[in-house]
């Protein structure tokens, strides 16, 4: 008995060690996918960590991102990245730093003259930038030094490439040249310069139209071939946007997003760990845990606690029978800019005293502009028009209050 006894003690630490390790290997997996996802690439030289388990994990994280997104993984000998191409592009998906669409020129011709240099090359400020107005002069574009906002321009691109760890900063700062075209910096060629940009399936002669250059493969012109482009187009959107509602779908892509919903539900939670509930007003994915590698809502500026607040108190007027306050026929609200504005002050004026400096002085017109924007952003809300913005109803999944009192 007792070494029978013994013997099932035995197999039961084996068993938990096991299913421990397994549920290490499928934690460390998830970090590695959502690490692709969120970061332009994941650096041997500053996370080998993170470096190495994606390498461990590269075959399978490599056939599910081509399988479900069509997203190529690469891999070399100094960094793992994910190409990721969205259906629909937004304007957060930009960079934060940039402030025109000339930074985005200035960036692209500076990856252009990185092309020419190989790893641990040095170069000076004064060359690239001369190099780089040279070249767009040839394309009928303008680039003068002498203007400050042309060199403000062009420091955040190398400020930028810089962050990425494409340029290597040896001496001098960009600043001193944005402010000053006789002042000099010293520069480094890494090897990430030539994995910036997105590589395309084929040769960018052969497209014929803007919106093929959103395929991150190559499509045949097959039943396979059109439900490879059905799968990748539903699950790019829904790995790389907030939330997707049944309104924002094709007429082609919402049958497949209704009638695979459990498909898309298993795939998300087992690579990502991810969790979905079917709204009426479309599938929404959330994170069940806070992680470090995507920013996720409510974040931690003060205007999600606005737009939390804002969201309490509509649901409270949607519930009064003495309020004039109603949903449209898809669960949505409209509000004119002037009622958005009221309903701001008003929680302005009750809980001012636990919002920042900044919130307390803002105007309700400025206020209103931030939750505007931040809803926007999130998929929370958009503009009608000028006048008119309207609550989605992923809105209303939200609640949100200061315990301290009631709001009238």
């Amino acid at each position: 008995m007792r070494k029978n006894g013994g013997a099932a003690v035995r197999q039961a630490k084996r068993s938990f060690r096991s299913e421990a390790s397994e549920a290490q290997a499928l934690e460390r997996k998830q970090a590695c996918a959502h690490a692709l996802l969120n970061r332009p690439w994941v650096s041997k030289d500053k996370d080998p960590e993170l470096y190495f388990a994606i390498k461990d994990h590269y075959e399978e994280l490599r056939e599910w991102f081509m399988d479900i997104a069509g997203f190529p993984l690469l891999m070399t000998r100094s960094l793992a990245k994910l190409d990721r191409t969205p259906v629909v592009p937004h304007a957060w998906m930009g960079f934060e730093e940039f402030r025109e669409v000339r930074d985005y020129v200035f960036f692209t011709y500076a990856l252009w003259y990185l092309e020419g240099k190989t790893e641990l090359d040095q170069f000076l400020l004064s060359h690239i930038v001369e190099e780089v107005k040279e070249q767009m002069a040839m394309s009928g574009l303008e680039a003068d030094w002498r203007i400050y906002h042309h060199r403000l321009s062009m420091t955040r691109a190398l400020k930028k490439l810089s962050a990425l760890g494409v340029l290597i900063l040896v001496d001098g700062d960009e600043s001193d040249w944005a402010a000053s075209e006789s002042k000099n910096a010293l520069y480094e060629c890494s090897p990430h310069s030539r994995y910036v940009l997105r590589r395309f399936p084929q040769d960018l002669n052969s497209y014929r139209e803007m919106g093929a250059l959103t395929d991150p493969v190559a499509y045949v012109d097959t039943e396979d071939g059109v439900n490879a482009r059905k799968r990748h187009r539903v699950f790019r959107r829904f790995l790389l946007e907030p939330a997707v509602l049944d309104k924002e779908w094709d007429a082609e892509l919402l049958p497949y997003v209704l009638k695979q919903r459990r498909y898309i539900m298993d795939h998300m939670e087992r690579m990502l760990g991810m969790e979905a509930r079917r709204y009426r007003e479309g599938l929404l994915f959330f994170h069940p845990q806070l992680t470090s590698e995507a920013e996720l809502f409510p974040t931690l500026s003060g205007v999600s606690d606005l737009v939390l607040l804002l969201a309490g108190e509509l649901r409270r007027q949607l519930h009064q029978e003495s309020h004039s306050r109603y949903k449209e026929d898809n669960g949505a609200v409209r509000l004119e800019r002037s009622e958005l504005e009221g309903l701001l002050l008003r929680l302005q004026e009750r809980h001012g005293a636990y919002w920042s400096k900044e919130l307390r002085e803002s105007s309700s017109s400025q206020l209103a502009e931030l939750c505007m924007a931040h809803m926007e952003e999130w998929s929370l809300g958009e503009r009608e028009d000028s006048n008119h913005f309207l609550v989605l109803p992923v809105l209303a999944r939200w609640n949100a209050e200061y315990g301290h009192s009631d709001f009238d």
